[in-house]
């Protein structure tokens, strides 16, 4: 007797692990903002699917993708979400982190130079220089905006974030040696000039 219940205690126990794991790939393969075409304006927008539903119903079945969040919100919020059928072609393509990755590839960061190899979405996130010169990164920038900040900003590569962020921030404690050298350049030809 003792022996059946180990067994199906093993079996109830395996299938709470895979459950748990079925669930998490499935959150994962779902979660994140997405970019999409609006069939109702035409333009771009950035949405977000309920991740836990859409999981949840991948479980059971068959997979019931619906939105949580919109950039078109709360205004639009009682469409009809046929927007939702562009998932089905290229899911993995419209996700905000590929939209991103492709927008660096082939660009180089606006203060060093430098071209954007491999992006890191994770950590040392590139970040953004907007119109006004100053460093952002794209947590700060609301989804709505996402498309026109693509358009309008150029890339930044994350040392340079980190260190014009700290000049922006902390003035006091940086020194500009290219300034420095030209100033004692000039002062120098102008001894020697009056010798």
């Amino acid at each position: 007797m003792t022996v059946v219940y180990l067994v199906i205690a093993a079996l109830i126990v395996a299938a709470i692990f895979f459950g748990i794991r079925y669930f998490a790939r499935a959150s994962q393969l779902f979660s994140g903002e997405r970019v999409i075409i609006c069939p109702e304006t035409g333009k771009q927008a950035m949405v977000e699917i309920d991740t836990r539903h859409a999981a949840i119903s991948s479980l059971l079945g068959q997979t019931d993708l619906r939105l949580e969040n919109c950039a078109r919100w709360p205004i639009k919020q009682d469409c009809g979400q046929e927007c939702m059928l562009q998932f089905n072609d290229a899911p993995a393509d419209c996700l905000v982190r590929s939209v991103l990755e492709k927008w660096y590839r082939d660009k180089s960061c606006a203060f060093c130079e430098k071209p954007f190899a491999e992006i890191s979405l994770v950590d040392h996130k590139p970040a953004l220089l907007n119109p006004e010169g100053v460093t952002v990164e794209w947590r700060q920038i609301p989804m709505s905006a996402v498309t026109e900040a693509m358009a309008t900003y150029l890339p930044v590569c994350w040392n340079c974030h980190v260190a014009q962020s700290f000049r922006r921030e902390h003035p006091e404690l940086v020194v500009d040696r290219s300034s420095t050298v030209a100033q004692r350049s000039t002062q120098s030809n102008q001894t020697s000039a009056h010798r």
